[in-house]
């Protein structure tokens, strides 16, 4: 099996001293897994880092077998947009590890391809952190655990929607909602209406709400949790003015 691609490296494991084990979501082959062989070459390090996006060769002799990635190029570096940023670098981390244990290998991406690729090509921007909030909702939405924002659960009107059922994923309108709001997620108004301009209050919001659905309906299932970077994205959003 052989076949050239490119993609994002969301993962790094040093594999001996010379070596590394890399991770990368592609468009063409979804998530993959290659050896990289003299991975720490001085050439090598600056193409091998979290967040980058390369060109390369794949082989196997079988198709069981890891593939070795061999004549790798650096096609956008984004090392830098992170490295000189800790709150990048938290996003980052948490996109990263999100990738890693939600997408199976070799999964078809799909459109969700397009979403990841959307929050490297804005990372410059001020809103930078609302393309992260994309991330994760249609994240949800690729595992199959997509909310129903169309109309209310309750009374079926699409107008006046405020909130979000935490047990259902459903949409709950004002009048409705009202009196159980406290146990509800707000509405996201700014992922249904992409004329829309969040406030950081409602970034966070969103944040907290697919941080809840991707903990019960997908992590939890996994004895796993929220990547750690992750908890403080939260905090992270008070400090920025969102622009869009």
């Amino acid at each position: 099996m052989q076949f050239s691609g490119e993609g994002y490296i969301i993962k790094l494991k040093n594999h001996g001293e010379k070596s590394m084990i890399a991770t990368l979501v592609c468009p063409e082959y979804g998530k993959i897994v290659g050896y990289i062989n003299g991975a720490h070459s001085k050439r090598g390090l600056g193409v091998y880092q979290l967040g980058n996006y390369i060109s390369f060769n794949a082989y196997a002799r079988v198709e069981e077998n890891m593939l070795n990635l061999k004549g790798a190029e650096l096609v956008e570096s984004h090392t830098a947009d992170f490295m000189l940023d800790t709150d990048k670098i938290e996003a980052l981390s948490s996109l990263c590890r999100l990738l890693d244990v939600c997408v199976a290998e070799n999964d078809n991406l799909g459109y969700f391809y397009k979403v990841i690729k959307d929050f490297f090509q804005h990372i410059h921007e001020d809103n930078w952190l609302v393309y992260y909030s994309f991330f994760e909702y249609y994240l949800l939405d690729f595992l199959g655990v997509g909310l129903d924002v169309s109309e209310c659960a309750v009374t079926g009107k699409t107008n006046d929607l405020s909130y979000i059922s935490p047990k259902t994923g459903r949409a709950v309108c004002a009048a409705v909602g009202e009196p159980y709001k406290d146990k509800l997620y707000a509405y996201p108004h700014y992922i249904v209406d992409k004329n829309y301009r969040p406030q950081r209050a409602e970034v966070a919001d969103l944040l907290k709400m697919t941080g809840g659905f991707l903990t019960k309906n997908f992590l939890a299932g996994h004895n796993l949790q929220l990547p750690e970077k992750r908890a403080n994205l939260l905090n992270v959003v008070k400090k920025y003015q969102m622009k869009m």
